[in-house]
């Protein structure tokens, strides 16, 4: 089977419940559209889970872009190399949930840490699979500056992943395609922590992070939904 979640942010006991949930095994499939970082403790823990598992493929999140950028700097970038933003980065970084995210990883060991660091490179921008007739294409948040003849690969990641997806915006007339995101939580749409299915949009961030929010995850091939 071919699960989606996202927006974990940390809370690595719900990971965990939610892969024993659904009985995640070497023959599924997880998409994990970003913001798996920050604002948790446990940032780390989930990335290590994560990275020996071939069936698991992350799309990068707003979350991961700051962060890739400044804990490698802050922990192997030389000064000449550094991004001139990169003070107002690491700010802006650490005041939205980041500074779990720096502990947790400074409690690794270097080598530990250099390959956390290096995997968050590998996130790609977004992902798009076929099942049966239906093509789901998924992005961390929504399409900034969209254009229905724009291929996907044409967006920068900014595009993908700061961009606040709109459930009442059909991005695709073909009613076969439809936008997985995360990024916007569901409780700020209509304060229900449950995934939303609307215009070929289904939002998955129910607000793990939050107290009366939850981690979702759904089946691609039933539409089934899971929550933690």
């Amino acid at each position: 089977m071919t699960y989606v979640m996202s927006d974990i942010h940390g809370m690595y006991e719900k990971y965990t419940k939610m892969l024993e949930l659904i009985g995640f095994s070497d023959d599924d499939d997880m998409y994990i559209l970003g913001d798996v970082v920050d604002r948790g403790e446990h940032s780390a823990e989930i990335l290590l889970d994560m990275m020996p598992r071939r069936n698991v493929f992350p799309v990068i999140g707003n979350h991961e872009l700051m962060a890739k950028t400044v804990l490698d700097v802050m922990f192997y970038g030389e000064k000449e190399n550094q991004p001139a933003s990169i003070e107002d980065m690491m700010t802006d970084w650490l005041r939205n949930g980041g500074a779990f995210t720096l502990d947790s990883i400074s409690k690794l060991s270097d080598t530990g840490r250099r390959n956390v660091i290096d995997y968050l490179q590998d996130f790609t921008n977004y992902a798009a699979i076929e099942i049966d007739d239906k093509i789901f294409i998924m992005v961390h948040s929504g399409f900034d500056n969209f254009r229905p003849e724009r291929k996907i690969s044409d967006y920068s990641v900014q595009e993908l992943v700061f961009h606040r997806p709109d459930p009442d915006v059909r991005y695709f007339d073909d009613e076969n395609v439809y936008v997985v995101s995360g990024h916007l939580p569901t409780l700020a749409i209509n304060g229900r922590s449950d995934i939303i299915h609307r215009n070929g949009n289904i939002l998955i961030d129910c607000g793990a992070c939050f107290e009366n929010g939850r981690l979702a995850c759904l089946c691609l091939e039933n539409m089934k939904e899971f929550y933690v």
